[in-house]
């Protein structure tokens, strides 16, 4: 049985929003015109505006007739949407009398096209400025990260008005900046609800969701108004709070207050009930407005793989697709997260892969990085190495997941030239990376390399030597037969092996016949766990191995019995 929003959505007409249509026996054509539609309006939109921007500013030229100033200044602004500033420019010069509305439009447009320096000369060369312009040139400075030069041009206002100290607090939050955020916050003189909002997301954000309730309960008792927004931003917060009884009464109100159709708090509210593992009410939640957002279809997509709904995860995606609803990024890794721990999903994995090259996701270093775990997890190296080669731009997680999955199938060679070429790209090696080189290392048997790089990794001063990589080295050296020098390694570590390391030692003794380091690692594994089974059967078979019978029978016998505190296994 479909869903109940599938099938409404199906059977719409020419009423839906954008005019999205289905109509029997032509669902596959509309669902194509749906995804060229998706893809291309906003682009079309913004053509139409400059192509009808050019077109009039030619003949207004051959005319020699000049347009009201009002009209060049939309004119402008058309330009500066499409990113053509040297338009916007001669445009702007040829107007006769600019206002401070144009003036100000211009240096939005330089800071929006990249140009700052441009932006700070039309500042100086503006005859009169008003609170927009030094708000426009504080928060291009915030979104540089040039928080010193922000600051100092807040302090240099000659008048600020509750837009400008939200800008800056913005900028704050933006940068890390959390305690000089809500310095400024506390000196406001006048709030409103967007000051209220920008600290409550500002706080959830920098996981301080504990820190934005107080804020909101301060913000009810003030004279601003909770907006669509605010809730949303609440609900956000509850949901990383796991706080399920706040969010469920917020749910209430924004249902009263007709919010619920805002994909934003749609979003939050699916959100909040995955984090609390609520699957049914994020269904709820979504099915209270027929959503066309692509974040809140993705929110819920997340939702059942987040809560091993795995099926449902990659039915909606699915639906996704036949609705003409174009996935994102975060919508393919939902469902290839989900994808991966199915039994049998190779094929799935590869329909994903083929949806992703056909959408031009494929590039995309979160969608690639995806599909290149999902191919190694599921036994196919070749479809992942060719996921990674698709890959733009590539960063130390689509490095990591290459080296990863040649180490898992056993490709040794392959991962350590993976690394190689990884290092020639400038990417420096993070701790996952020595995992994956040492356990690559352990498979091939490769001692001499993978010596190297535990050396390499111990003299690294950005990466921390772990519980993991002492694991992995002490195998490789256990496997070898290195067995006393197995030994130094554990006891160099700053925290006590624990005894699945030392069984891997135990184990390597076994191997090599060796009864003296053993009856040494066997002592070490007994003071942690004096019943240690495990070490018991090694020990026990190692001495049979090597046709110490007796030895072997008292550990047998020593197994059946409760080992009495303080005595030996040993001797």
């Amino acid at each position: 049985m479909r869903p109940p929003w599938i099938l409404s959505f199906e059977g719409c007409k020419g009423g839906c929003r954008d005019g999205f249509a289905f109509k029997a026996g032509r669902k596959e054509n509309a669902v194509g015109m749906l995804k060229l539609h998706s893809i291309f309006r906003f682009r079309d939109s913004l053509l139409k505006k400059s192509a009808t921007a050019a077109a009039f500013h030619s003949s207004s030229v051959a005319s020699n007739h000049v347009p009201a100033a009002t009209t060049m200044t939309k004119l402008i602004g058309s330009y500066l949407e499409m990113f053509r500033l040297d338009e916007a420019l001669k445009l702007f010069d040829e107007m006769p009398v600019k206002d401070v509305v144009v003036w100000n439009l211009m240096i939005k447009g330089c800071v929006r096209c990249g140009y700052l320096n441009m932006a700070l000369k039309m500042f100086d060369e503006m005859p009169e400025r008003n609170v927009v312009s030094w708000t426009t040139i504080i928060a291009a400075f915030m979104k540089l990260g040039m928080i010193e030069e922000a600051k100092e041009w807040f302090r240099n206002m000659p008048v600020r008005d509750t837009a400008a100290w939200n800008a800056v607090i913005h900028g704050a939050f933006s940068n890390g900046r959390v305690e000089e955020a809500m310095e400024f916050f506390a000196l406001m003189p006048n709030r409103n609800a967007i000051s209220w909002t920008t600290v409550i997301s500002g706080l959830d954000r920098h996981g301080k969701s504990e820190e934005a309730m107080p804020i909101f309960a301060a913000m009810l008792k003030s004279e601003a108004i909770p907006t669509a927004s605010t809730f949303s931003c609440v609900v956000a917060a509850c949901a990383n709070l796991g706080d399920l009884d706040l969010g469920t009464e917020l749910h209430g109100h924004v249902f009263k207050l007709g919010h619920v159709s805002d994909p934003y708090i749609a979003t939050s509210l699916i959100t909040l009930y995955a984090n609390c593992r609520r699957i049914d009410e994020c269904v709820k939640a979504f099915e209270e407005k027929l959503h066309l957002d692509i974040v809140v279809w993705t929110s819920l997509l997340t939702g059942y793989s987040v809560n091993a709904k795995h099926e449902e995860a990659l039915r909606l995606f699915r639906d996704m697709f036949r609705l003409g609803i174009l996935p994102n990024q975060s919508s393919f890794t939902s469902a290839l997260a989900s994808t991966c721990e199915m039994e049998g999903s190779i094929n799935g994995g590869r329909a994903i892969h083929a949806a992703a090259v056909k959408t031009g996701l494929v590039a995309d270093s979160f969608v690639g990085n995806s599909l290149v775990v999902l191919h190694t997890k599921c036994g196919d190296l070749q479809d992942g190495i060719k996921a990674f080669h698709e890959i733009t731009e590539k960063n130390l997680v689509s490095w990591n997941s290459v080296v990863v999955g040649c180490a898992h199938h056993g490709r040794g060679e392959l991962a350590v030239a993976f690394f190689t070429k990884m290092v020639k790209a400038s990417h420096h090696p993070d701790g996952i990376t020595f995992t994956a080189l040492l356990n690559a290392c352990s498979h091939s048997g490769n001692l001499q390399r993978g010596r190297r790089f535990f050396e390499r990794l111990q003299s690294c001063d950005r990466v921390e030597t772990k519980h993991e990589h002492y694991a992995c080295m002490i195998d490789i050296l256990s496997r070898n037969g290195k067995l006393a020098e197995a030994v130094e390694v554990a006891r160099s570590m700053s925290v006590e092996p624990d005894v699945t390391m030392l069984l891997t030692l135990l184990s390597g003794c076994r191997a090599h016949l060796n009864v003296q380091v053993a009856e040494t690692v066997a002592e070490w594994i007994f003071e942690i766990d004096p019943h240690c089974s495990g070490a018991c059967v090694l020990l026990s078979g190692l001495y049979a191995d090597v046709g110490r019978w007796a030895d072997s029978e008292r550990i047998r016998r020593r197994m059946k019995k409760k080992q009495q505190p303080g005595q030996s296994w040993i001797i």
